[in-house]
């Protein structure tokens, strides 16, 4: 090992911003390669925008703030937050023009040819003009409110994530004044205007013509309705975007869930960190917009037509064209599970032996089913979970709210912190405690982000605790698109440790030790770096020496700093991180045995897993935690064994080890912190890991 080398130097290191960034040109790519679906690539755009919007609402509105603050401390990389602003600037500006070029360029043709027309208005026929007309004054015009800027009427608030339009007006006498109108968000951005069916194809099918005009274009065409009188002498679209990122001071707050609501309310007025406009806006409007919304010229994105990205999605979900999506995909139900019958019941199976399944390829029903007979059978006496991100249908809580009426204990933790869900998760909150639940939010300053369900049953002169513990969400519908893996036990140290665990959530437990999992923020990072330096020792003393992490995110120094001083070992270092990597790969001395991969597809990769060869006695966990400061140590994370020896050579032969063969959705990291795409040497040895699970 060179002991010369500095491990911290900022040349080791990519900026966490900017590799963020490098993820959501991954997703771009998606949408600009032909190889998909026409209507999947549509989406894989709107998800582009939802996720630059978040990019702006937290982490640009957390530099921001560390400059208003004068906080002058460098990144890991050696920028102040001043460069860094500037850095990601720019490489948004550049994003943003790629990704509004590749809906003009490259689908907007793919989708007229196959049907599917987005009009311009200026561009509709006499009666599709007359239909938009009449779709404007029945259903849009009753819904506008024009507000003016005068000095009896002051800048009005303008919402996050909306879309305006700057109007100017003009009387009989030439005198121009200003008003502001939000293009209702009630109302879908994409108006239908017509439906038909075209001819017949050679194959017989027979395709439905949709056609589509933009919201705001119906509206500006038919703003004389709303200024009778005045000549409308222009408008310009503008969109905004907010800081949402929460703060709270927990330690001053009496009752959370009352405090998170009036967080979230609060979330509607942060200050703008984004306004996008088109080119043509005049530089006096555009300085106007400046002005009154706090921003300065930097914050102001030029970028051709449309705004928002992110509305997109309404033409995914709103066009029936399945030759144009995925294939569907049916879940499997693990085989265990599929011999159940009326003599049995998921208990006896979970006795038999460890359960280990495999999301989206797996069916998530069985989770629900778990819960469900939980709350039926008699001899359960107490449900435990935490929850984080359920969504709005949720039957896992429906099944507590079961067992609640059926008279069992239930205890839940609720997660009010979980950003974005706040809303959902506190109603939530409220259907639980009114059912009687005990319903708890958590420990002050840690986000509880663990996924654990802990059933306690009766069984002859004791008791049994049955678990499952998973790397992603208890939730319904994103578990048919998140990569993720769950796993049934009735293990009795890890009972017991969960136990432990619910007491540390509930209470006031300060328990420091765990027999079998690694819990943050108690021992999850010690556990890991011992892991680690087993590794490195192997390596040393010349015996088998292999680490393979597949993560969401890599940013923690500690444990990049350690990944290194792997690599130096001789421990061959194999990383799948979707997400977010700081670390450098392939820099000689440092990290030449050390290869990063990120897979983006059909599927979003959640997993956490980490193998250890242990030269030879391998270990595999799993667990909910990524390698970053928050999972280790501002969160309640849990990593769990799996102890079952054809789980765990499972694990390595044909997830890690197929992931790494993947030569269609893979990224290779370079050491300049860019991405390369994998390529196949020919069309017979293309590697689809997502395809090749699917076809299992």
């Amino acid at each position: 090992m060179t002991d010369s080398i500095n491990l911290s130097s900022p040349a080791l290191y990519i900026n966490r911003e900017l590799s963020l960034l490098e993820f959501q040109r991954r997703v771009l790519e998606e949408a600009l390669d032909d190889g998909n679906p026409l209507l999947e690539r549509v989406k894989f755009l709107a998800i582009f925008g939802s996720n630059m919007d978040e990019f702006f609402m937290v982490r640009v509105s957390g530099i921001r703030k560390q400059i208003e603050a004068n906080i002058t401390k460098l990144s890991e990389d050696g920028l102040t937050p001043r460069e860094e602003l500037a850095a990601i600037r720019k490489s948004i500006q550049q994003l943003m023009m790629e990704a509004q070029k590749c809906f003009q360029k490259k689908l907007l043709p793919r989708l007229d040819k196959e049907g599917i027309h987005i009009l311009e208005y200026s561009k509709l026929s006499k009666s599709q003009k007359e239909k938009a007309d009449k779709y404007f004054s029945e259903l849009i015009h009753p819904v506008l409110t024009p507000l003016a800027l005068d000095p009896g009427h002051p800048f009005p608030h303008i919402s996050n994530l909306s879309l305006n339009l700057a109007i100017v007006i003009r009387d009989k006498k030439g005198h121009e004044k200003f008003s502001r109108l939000k293009i209702p968000d009630t109302l879908p951005r994409l108006v239908p205007i017509k439906r038909s069916s075209g001819g017949e194809r050679k194959d017989g099918t027979i395709p439905h013509h949709h056609y589509f005009v933009w919201l705001d274009q119906v509206i500006a065409a038919n703003l004389g309705e709303l200024f009778p009188g005045l000549e409308v002498a222009a408008a310009h679209p503008f969109r905004i975007v907010r800081d949402a990122d929460i703060e709270i001071q927990e330690l001053e707050a009496d009752d959370l869930l009352e405090t998170m609501q009036a967080n979230i309310r609060k979330r509607k007025f942060g200050s703008v960190v984004q306004v996008t406009v088109y080119p043509t806006m005049p530089d006096e409007m555009r300085d106007l917009l400046v002005e009154n919304l706090e921003v300065n010229q930097n914050d102001v994105y030029m970028l051709p037509h449309p705004l928002g990205l992110a509305n997109l999605w309404q033409l995914y979900n709103n066009v029936e064209r399945h030759d144009l999506k995925y294939a569907p995909y049916i879940q499997r139900v693990p085989k265990a599970i599929r011999s159940l019958d009326v003599t049995t019941n998921i208990f006896d199976v979970i006795r038999a032996g460890n359960i280990l399944f495999h999301q989206p390829y797996d069916s998530f029903s069985p989770v629900v089913d778990f819960l469900n007979a939980a709350a039926r059978d008699p001899h359960v006496l107490a449900i435990k979970q935490t929850v984080y991100r359920v969504g709005a249908n949720a039957p896992v809580v429906e099944a507590l709210l079961e067992a609640a009426e059926r008279g069992k204990q239930v205890a839940v933790l609720v997660e009010l912190k979980a950003r974005f869900d706040e809303e959902s998760n506190i109603g939530w909150a409220r259907r639980l405690e009114d059912a009687g639940v005990h319903v708890v939010y958590g420990l002050v300053g840690l986000k509880t982000h663990c996924k654990v369900a802990m059933v306690v049953r009766k069984e002859g002169e004791g008791i049994r605790r049955y678990l499952h513990l998973a790397t992603g969400n208890y939730n319904a519908v994103t578990s048919r698109i998140y990569e993720d893996f769950g796993m049934f036990t009735c293990d009795e140290d890890m009972g017991a440790d969960s136990t432990d665990l619910f007491n540390y959530l509930t209470g006031y437990s300060t328990k420091k030790s765990y027999k079998k999992l690694l819990v943050a923020p108690v021992n999850l990072r010690e556990q890991m770096e011992r892991l680690i330096r087993r590794e490195i020792e192997h390596a040393q003393a010349g015996n088998k020496a292999r680490l393979i992490f597949k993560i969401n995110s890599l940013v923690d120094t500690e444990m990049i700093q350690l990944l290194y001083q792997a690599s130096q070992a001789g421990v061959q270092v194999d990383l799948l991180v979707r997400g977010m990597c700081c670390l450098r790969p392939g820099i000689k001395g440092i990290s030449e045995n050390i290869r990063v991969v990120s897979i983006v597809g059909r599927y979003l990769e959640h997993s956490r897993v980490f193998y250890f060869q242990n030269n030879g006695s391998e270990e595999v966990y799993l667990g909910s935690a990524d390698l970053m400061p928050r999972n280790l140590n501002h969160r309640v994370e849990v990593v769990f064994p799996v102890e079952n020896q054809r789980h765990v050579r499972l694990m390595r032969e044909k997830i890690l080890e197929a992931y790494l063969k993947d030569n269609v959705r893979a990224r290779i990291l370079q050491a300049d912190g860019t991405y390369q795409r994998a390529k196949a040497e020919s069309e017979e040895k293309r590697f689809d890991i997502q395809q090749r699970l699917m076809d299992m």
